[in-house]
């Protein structure tokens, strides 16, 4: 698939934590997937996105959806520098939960298209009320894309598909991240009311 450099530029300048991914190849990768699920949705930007956790919640008063992933990132890092420093036995791919959580929400330009809401909207008895969720779509894009199967699995698994599944411990960490992310912010009273 080709890439937008346009685009992907933009992916670069707005994920600044992918540059702690030692391995190159991975990080490259990390922003051909991001180029790759925004252009095929309309997209330019990560900020071009509402900033909300799923397709049918209230957005964010302030902020995007880089300040979600870059978020996200830090806690991810925190959390696992944490366990790292109080366990000797504590060990995690950095480079893979790096990638992973800047990576989690790689479906969201999909279920946030503007052009597919109104599509599934319009009878969702055909089509579903979404399609699919961001989850499995991102799947679809981090397998596309190249990703390695341990970051496809953290964009599958972070949300409520990973019930079914026996999540790796660079997921749980995403998954832990990602959801204090959004609850902590809604408890501040920082999520604009339904």
């Amino acid at each position: 698939m080709k890439i937008d450099e346009e685009i992907r530029l933009g992916v670069i300048k707005s994920l600044p934590e992918a540059k702690e991914i030692k391995n190159k190849e991975l990080r490259e990768r990390v922003y051909d997937a991001w180029a790759i699920s925004l252009a095929s949705n309309g997209y330019k930007r990560l900020e071009d996105m509402p900033p909300k956790g799923v397709w049918d919640v209230p957005p964010l008063k302030s902020g995007t959806q880089a300040d979600h992933f870059r978020g996200v990132t830090r806690l991810c890092i925190a959390i696992a520098k944490e366990l790292k420093d109080n366990f000797a036995d504590f060990d995690v791919d950095m480079d893979e939960l790096i990638a992973g959580a800047l990576c989690h929400d790689l479906g969201k330009p999909f279920e946030f298209n503007p052009s597919n809401l109104e599509r599934w909207k319009a009878d969702p008895r055909k089509t579903g009320l979404p399609l699919t969720r961001h989850s499995v779509y991102g799947l679809h894009i981090a397998l596309t894309a190249g990703l390695p199967e341990t970051v496809a699995h953290i964009c599958v698994n972070h949300s409520r598909e990973g019930e079914f599944v026996k999540r790796s411990l660079a997921c749980e960490i995403v998954r832990h991240a990602d959801h204090a992310w959004w609850w902590i912010l809604r408890s501040a009273g920082l999520q604009e009311e339904e």
